[in-house]
């Protein structure tokens, strides 16, 4: 795909982080090196601080950034959990008018060398583009079975419950418009979990939208009850919005 096709496009990459001292610089130069390499008019990797760190990784990014033009580091006290994060991450992206905002978790769970295929699929004229585990050419590996289980299943439960038809209902790595993702967020993201993730890949269904294949790879992160009570809570309040007719803009059956 030609260089030209991206030279008008400013792209956002929103990352929030954690206590990841050991891999974040590198991290972010790697996912800049596949994105530098796209010809982009402009690219801001925003990366999303608060309390929950504390080995200081956000001040070791913020010595690199001076070193790395393209990175911000945003320090955000004011968030109460990891959905806050990326909120914040978004806004950031929005207001600096980026057109193009791809959203991936740090610590490599979620690989850079996929990111080409996000923007080549982009290119073709959707609005959101969504990395699936359940896919085929997809991999899911260093990762406990039970939360292959929880994944696959909450997709498969979602997607029975409110007519979505994703295969993959929960994963956060994803590329959207600028004006899709404002307008998704319009909608309103509820839930404090994981579940946003859910909430935002169900209020795209109004947009053109695409699955693509990624190697998820991440460690056994705890399903707690309370984020699994989360989760019901809101599938069942999309559930009552699929039946007033208020889920989706079209309407969709």
């Amino acid at each position: 795909m030609p260089s030209s096709t991206f030279t008008k496009i400013r792209l956002g990459i929103v990352c929030p982080m954690a206590n990841e001292r050991d891999n974040a610089v590198d991290f972010v130069r790697a996912v800049l090196g596949v994105c530098r390499s796209f010809s982009f008019q402009e690219i801001q990797f925003f990366t999303i601080f608060d309390r929950v760190c504390t080995d200081g990784t956000c001040d070791l990014l913020r010595d690199s950034a001076r070193q790395i033009p393209e990175l911000r580091v945003v320090y955000a006290e004011e968030n109460r959990s990891v959905v806050d994060a990326y909120m914040r991450g978004y806004r950031e992206a929005i207001l600096s008018e980026c057109d193009w905002i791809l959203e991936i978790d740090a610590g490599f769970s979620h690989q850079p060398e996929d990111i080409p295929l996000f923007f080549a699929t982009m290119a073709e004229g959707y609005d959101s583009v969504f990395g699936s585990r359940f896919i085929k050419g997809a991999r899911f590996t260093e990762t406990p079975l039970k939360r292959y289980l929880i994944s696959r299943g909450g997709s498969l439960l979602t997607n029975w419950f409110l007519g979505t038809r994703l295969k993959d209902m929960a994963s956060g790595f994803e590329l959207f418009t600028r004006e899709a993702l404002a307008a998704i967020l319009r909608r309103g993201i509820h839930s404090r979990g994981p579940f946003f993730q859910t909430e935002i890949r169900t209020f795209a269904h109004d947009f053109r939208i695409k699955e693509v294949p990624i190697h998820y790879r991440a460690g056994n992160h705890p399903v707690s009850n309370k984020t699994l009570q989360d989760a019901f809570t809101h599938l069942k309040r999309l559930r009552r919005m699929r039946k007033e007719g208020t889920l989706w803009r079209n309407n969709p059956a």
